[in-house]
């Protein structure tokens, strides 16, 4: 029987994220979120602030090793798709040392955001910490800093997926903007791992303990601005222009990369008569 209709290609999705792999991936965000923000709710000193970030790098790469085997165990990723997370891992990792930061221009965030965007939060989350960490090896950038530079970019590539629907012209302004907003909030989140052990505490724009709530937000605020406002700056500008110039030509890679491997099951026809099965190409 003639088939008519055209190719159905769905949103791809390197690793899908069904319900079960949403939850660990909630699970290994929960401890960066504690780590981040223990300095509104605990004093310091109080669970051992020596060792938090060992601590915190050690439950790290245990959750990432149970967000991949969870996906693993449900057919959302692939032999195709840990290669491809493992390409993706390196070339970030090669591309930082090509910005090396100065004066905020970083070179990792836009392809975080694009491969995000494309292949899907869970696989966005893990190239975010997976990248952090090689490139730490390389340059020899390991240190108690790490594990919240890791935990800062998974966030990054977690929220690329989480983004609306888009397509042509809107889906790359759209990630541009979200490219300079992810700029702030990676530095936002990196001043919080050291503002509480930064500064005298009489100052205005430090970490005090016992402050409510609200001071306390305002003190780090204020802190934000005045030390790492021209960085956070430079960030977004980097990842504004790279995925604008970039972006198009990345996402047409990343995608039909992803039609190529087949990530997802089989493409299907649309046929007209509803009593035929589909066929497969």
């Amino acid at each position: 029987m003639k088939r008519t209709g055209t190719l159905e290609q769905p949103r791809t999705t390197a690793i899908r994220v069904p319900v079960r792999a949403a939850i660990v991936i909630a699970m290994a965000a929960f401890p960066g979120v504690v780590a981040f923000f223990w300095p509104f709710f605990v004093a310091p000193g109080t669970f051992g602030s020596r060792y938090a970030p060992l601590a915190i790098f050690g439950v790290l790469l245990v959750l990432i090793l149970c967000v991949v085997i969870s996906e693993i165990a449900e057919g959302g990723i692939n032999s195709k798709a840990l290669a491809m997370l493992g390409v993706l891992s390196a070339v970030n990792a090669a591309n930082r040392p090509l910005g090396a930061g100065t004066a905020g221009i970083e070179t990792v965030f836009f392809s975080l955001v694009l491969a995000g965007r494309v292949y899907g939060p869970g696989f966005g989350f893990t190239l975010g910490c997976t990248s952090l960490f090689a490139s730490a090896l390389i340059t020899g950038g390991v240190g108690p800093w790490m594990p919240y530079q890791m935990f800062g970019c998974a966030f990054v590539g977690m929220l690329a997926g989480l983004l609306p629907r888009a397509t042509g012209r809107r889906e790359v302004v759209l990630l541009a903007v979200y490219g300079g907003l992810s700029g702030f909030l990676f530095g936002f989140l990196l001043n919080l791992s050291f503002w509480p052990f930064s500064l005298d505490p009489n100052n205005s724009i430090a970490y005090l303990p016992g402050l409510r709530f609200t001071e306390q937000w305002q003190r780090y605020v204020a802190f934000d601005l005045a030390t790492s406002l021209g960085w956070d700056t430079g960030r977004a500008v980097t990842n504004i222009v790279c995925v604008t110039l970039a972006g198009p030509a990345v996402l047409t890679v990343f995608r039909r990369a992803a039609r190529k491997a087949r990530f997802q099951a089989p493409v299907h026809f649309r046929t007209a008569d509803k009593g035929a099965p589909p066929a497969t190409k």
